[in-house]
């Protein structure tokens, strides 16, 4: 079957929003839609209900798949469902819905215009404590600085790609892949941040769009940790770089 647009999304312990009806809303956006699409949720070996709820809410839906992965952090949840999907293009999006799925529709144009990548921005960040922004933004400084990405937002969960940049960037990621101790709802904040640096080392072209987000309060988040974590991963993947082990 010829697939347009495949929907990776990244689940670890969501029975929260699950229940809240978080992937109700993504089945919803695609009734209305007219074109072909898959929606596969990767399950990141979670320890609650969220398999037998994902289960029984994709129930007798053919579009809608659920993979199961040992438990390997988001980045990796978010990499394997991209590498074993079918579309054209793809997106990854958060299972709370931070970005809503209808934000894709800004996507389109864009890969239309011939951009292999799209990235969600999330200007402004209306909602989001003052710590994390300041945060943010001194995490913006460093990656500019050390791997001279010119991007506002390198983190957004809501990204896009034509088959061409799936096949060529995220095989060969290394600081993403290798093997950590993962404990909980692990980000890999250094995801994005390796994805976008390879792609721009690869030639590929990425636009940056504006989306819809809002703020959604976890305590899997843990801004002081996670942002040492994404510090540490800059500079492993300029010395990555610097020894030529990007191929």
């Amino acid at each position: 079957m010829e697939v347009k647009l495949s929907v990776v999304i990244p689940a670890y312990n969501e029975a929260k929003n699950l229940q809240g009806g978080s992937l109700d809303e993504v089945e919803a956006y695609f009734k209305k839609q007219n074109y072909s699409y898959e929606v596969l949720i990767v399950d990141d070996g979670s320890t609650d209900a969220t398999c037998e709820l994902i289960t029984r809410k994709i129930k007798d839906k053919k579009n809608f798949k659920l993979i199961k992965n040992p438990h390997g952090g988001k980045a990796i949840a978010v990499m394997s469902g991209l590498l074993k999907s079918l579309g054209d293009v793809a997106i990854f999006t958060d299972m709370d819905q931070a970005t809503p799925i209808d934000q894709v529709e800004k996507f389109f144009p864009k890969f239309e215009e011939g951009f292999d990548i799209i990235i969600g921005s999330r200007q402004g960040r209306s909602g989001a404590p003052l710590v994390r922004k300041a945060m943010a933004t001194g995490y913006s400084a460093v990656r500019r600085l050390i791997l001279g990405l010119p991007f506002s937002d390198t983190q957004c969960g809501f990204k896009g790609f034509n088959r061409q940049a799936i096949n060529g960037i995220f095989p060969y990621l290394l600081s993403t892949w290798e093997k950590r101790k993962i404990g909980g709802a692990a980000v890999n904040a250094g995801f994005d941040v390796e994805t976008l640096f390879l792609a721009r080392k690869k030639g590929f072209r990425i636009a940056e769009v504006q989306v819809s987000w809002r703020h959604v309060g976890s305590e899997r988040v843990q801004a002081i940790n996670d942002s040492i974590e994404a510090v540490k991963d800059i500079f492993r993947i300029r010395l990555n770089d610097l020894q030529g082990k990007y191929k």
